[in-house]
């Protein structure tokens, strides 16, 4: 799959380093938003999640940050995703098995956040944008992705 390294406006917002922070790059990539925007968003939605007895454990919960990772399993996160005009695919039931890898060929085309293992990245039309190719040489398995609708 082809592959265009981008920080989606990491740098340029003024963060430095490297850190957890592929869902808010993987947005901003997608939506042509500034990096900043979706940082705030998804960090404010961070710290006023609900705090579970599994959630307590995690370093992000309950902070007002977005650069140690973003349960995309809750409500408040799916809701912004579909306001930003994204529409949820799932490509993998339990016990399924894999039916979707990351190959331009089986994903629509139009601009996408990808889930993968313990990821998400943007695909333009086939093509990967992130900081790293996380394709795996084809054989990653997509859980499923978010399509834009609209632009």
């Amino acid at each position: 799959m082809q592959f265009i390294p981008y920080d989606g406006g990491r740098k340029a917002a003024g963060f430095t380093g490297t850190t957890g922070d592929c869902v808010v790059r993987s947005i901003a990539i997608a939506t042509c938003k500034p990096y900043y925007e979706i940082y705030e968003r998804l960090a404010q939605g961070n710290k006023e999640q609900r705090q579970t007895k599994h959630s307590i454990r995690s370093y992000a919960n309950g902070k007002h940050t977005a650069a140690h990772g973003i349960n995309t399993g809750r409500k408040w996160f799916k809701d912004y995703m579909t306001e930003l005009g994204f529409t949820w695919t799932p490509t993998m039931q339990i016990g399924q098995g894999c039916k979707t890898h990351l190959k331009a060929e089986e994903l629509p085309a139009g601009r996408l956040v990808v889930s993968v293992s313990r990821h998400l990245t943007a695909v333009i039309d086939g093509v990967i944008n992130d900081t790293y190719n996380p394709d795996r040489g084809g054989n990653r398995c997509v859980y499923g992705y978010w399509k834009l609708n609209t632009l």
